[in-house]
């Protein structure tokens, strides 16, 4: 290593540990034991462009060792992105591009969401995904214009998490040969030597997994560091895995190597001899020497010269390829095509009753041949998801242009990798299982929502009446829990009409939407009767109208309810109670909507109202008032027949009519 590599890793380590220094809060471990992997990949290997972060052929950087962001955010200012040394200082404080822990959006370079542990490298598998079926897509013989690499650096935390056990196994097996992790071999979790509770062979279970595994022994020897890149980047036809023996805390005299070394800032006296211990001045803090400076920033010109000769590129792959050239410029825009739904179907009450998940795969099917970047899959149950795009191939080794991803059962992974997918750009990614099995998933939808990603999730056998499978696959909470997830769109579809809604909202509103669909066959309602199924965009919308005058009560409900709903409704305006129905398949678009348009639904002089959802009560209070009525299940179901269930806890025409002259009594009594 020569003295200039030398004087700018300590340069990472000491930015790294200021930040955390002066904002008495962070993790300068890592970055101190990391900061040689990371210079070699950024100097040596990494391919980007810091004055436009979303050029689309860059190499990706994902940090999933997030708790180490000071690592990041020193290379994205040292490389010379828009990130100011103020913004260093401002590290971890409110308002700062500078978070605990790198968030997509907010900071120009990062990403990817970090910090949760294991989403980052799951994630990262989706980039990789993402790049393969774009360049089998788009490249031709002379033009690779989509060919980049995702890197990967993450910590023992990363690995002890179930979720990267998925994603990598999925990973080796579809040999996503452009998939490089840097390992921080460091031994140190946060309750001490990992010796605790991760004592397998790592490399031994990852060449398990399909991947090449390499081997640094000495996390400060550049030149072997080097070498193992060289050899993840001469190997395509495997992910890479490279085991960096490091100590965390590194030049920390008293905390080199230990767990102190984590989670809290070094101190004054240990910050003062770790600059000692590097020859590095005590004063001014946030000190960057001139020549290292200089020689990361060489990364702008760098970036400039590789994009333009990607641009040049470009433009001769538009001459020889007009058609395909259109196509990549719409698919990295994020924009539709004109028209690009106009063969899915319109249902009528001729077409009979129809589930609909079976609607969903139909509306994917119409749409497919318009959307070519539509891609998804699901957790092992495609064929009962209805998600399979027919015709379109399997992603596989040997075919990534294939559309249909199989997860196989790694819902956690899916949920992941489909954030991934997303976040490369280019792809309209979904991702399906049933709505019972979604906690496997939560945190990549949490963190789907929170970075505000285009992701669709397809939900199928959404309540009690998935009957027989007892209360094991009977999702009673998960349509609730979903709901209170800043940002997600949840919807639920009363039939095949209302579920093509749903599917262009899903693809048209911002952030993640989550589908939420039934096993059972539905009629098709009558929009010759009732309103137009294109009230879904609002939220909710009133699909009966009892007449022209104030209703009586109003009884709300979603998804298969909708249908006992309207049949009370009938039967109630024959013993003289004029009723609404109101199909209300998405608070979240709702509460979106004018409050004009809101009292309309539901006018507020209406205080006799029923919610009907097969699902816990949680939250239609706030449709509902105090005094409205809630049929509900709060307990978990059985194993019976579906219809049984429904006739044993209350989801009858019967019990809705009873409730709604309940509801009805009550407001003439308060009068």
């Amino acid at each position: 290593m020569n003295q200039l590599d030398q004087r700018c890793i300590n340069t990472i380590r000491m930015l790294s540990a200021d930040m955390v220094e002066k904002a008495q809060s962070g993790h300068p471990g890592m970055p101190l034991g990391v900061a040689p992997m990371a210079y070699v990949l950024w100097n040596r290997f990494l391919r980007h462009s810091p004055a436009n972060p979303s050029w689309s052929d860059r190499d990706r950087f994902v940090l999933s060792a997030g708790h180490g962001s000071a690592l990041l955010y020193s290379l994205l200012h040292l490389t010379g992105y828009d990130l100011s040394l103020e913004d260093l200082r401002e590290f971890r404080q409110w308002g700062s591009r500078t978070p605990g822990h790198p968030e997509y959006g907010l900071t120009p370079g990062v990403e990817v969401t970090t910090g949760p542990l294991g989403q980052g490298l799951s994630s990262a598998v989706g980039m990789a995904i993402a790049e393969r079926f774009l360049a089998a897509h788009f490249n031709r013989p002379g033009f690779n214009i989509v060919d980049h690499y995702t890197y990967v650096i993450s910590g023992d935390g990363d690995l002890m998490e179930g979720v990267t056990g998925e994603a990598a196994s999925l990973a080796g097996h579809l040999k996503l040969g452009r998939l490089i992790c840097l390992y921080d071999d460091n031994h140190i979790m946060n309750e001490g030597d990992t010796e605790l509770a991760f004592t397998e062979d790592r490399g031994k279970r990852y060449e398990a997994y399909g991947w090449q595994v390499l081997r640094v022994e000495d996390g400060n020897d550049t030149a072997a560091l080097e070498a193992a890149l060289g050899a993840a980047l001469a190997e395509q036809g495997k992910p890479s895995l490279i085991m960096v023996r490091t100590e965390i805390g590194y030049g920390c005299p008293h905390k080199q190597g230990q767990v102190v070394a984590h989670g809290e800032p070094l101190g004054a006296e240990e910050l003062k001899l770790t600059k000692e211990c590097f020859a590095w001045p005590q004063e001014p803090s946030f000190y960057i020497p001139d020549e290292a400076l200089a020689h990361f920033r060489q990364a702008v010109e760098k970036g400039k010269s590789r994009e333009a000769q990607w641009q040049e590129l470009f433009t001769a792959y538009a001459k020889s390829f007009p058609a395909l050239a259109q196509e990549f410029l719409q698919w990295t825009s994020g924009l539709l095509p004109a028209g690009w739904d106009s063969k899915a179907a319109v249902y009528t009450p001729h077409d009979k009753v129809m589930a609909t998940r079976d609607a969903s795969g139909g509306f994917i099917n119409a749409v497919a041949g318009s959307l070519p970047n539509l891609l998804g899959g699901s957790a092992d149950l495609g064929p009962s998801n209805r998600t399979i795009i027919k015709g379109a191939g399997d992603f596989a080794a040997g075919n990534y242009q294939g559309r249909n991803l199989h997860f196989g059962v790694r819902e956690h992974a899916m949920g992941s990798i489909i954030n991934g997918l997303a976040l490369h750009g280019g792809l309209i990614p979904y991702g399906a299982t049933f709505l019972a099995f979604i906690d496997y998933m939560r945190p990549p939808i949490r963190l789907a929502a929170m970075m505000g990603l285009k992701v669709i999730y397809v939900f199928t056998h959404d309540s009690i009446a998935v009957g027989e499978d007892g209360p094991t696959h009977q999702p009673v909470e998960q349509l609730a829990s979903l709901r209170i997830i800043p940002g997600l769109t949840v919807i639920r579809p009363a039939d095949a009409n209302e579920t093509n809604e749903a599917w262009r909202a899903a693809l048209t509103v911002k952030g993640p939407v989550a589908l939420i669909l039934p096993s059972q066959k539905l009629p098709v309602l009558d929009r010759q009767k009732l309103a137009a199924a294109d009230g879904l965009s609002r939220g909710a919308y009133t699909l009966r109208q009892a007449g022209n005058s104030t209703p009586d009560a109003i009884i709300l409900a979603s998804g298969s309810e909708v249908h006992l709903a309207l049949q009370a409704a009938e039967r109630l305006q024959k013993t003289g109670v004029a009723v609404n129905v109101v199909s209300m398949p998405s608070w979240e678009l709702f509460e979106q909507q004018p409050l004009e348009y809101r009292q309309a639904v539901l006018p507020p002089q209406v205080k006799a109202r029923v919610a009907v959802e097969a699902g816990i009560g949680q939250g239609w209070k706030n449709y509902t008032g105090d005094g409205g009525e809630i049929i509900s299940i709060d307990h978990f179901g059985a194993s019976a027949p579906g219809d049984v269930l429904f006739d044993r806890y209350g989801f009858t025409v019967e019990n809705i009519v009873e409730k709604t002259l309940k509801a009805v009594q009550a407001c003439k009594n308060t009068l």
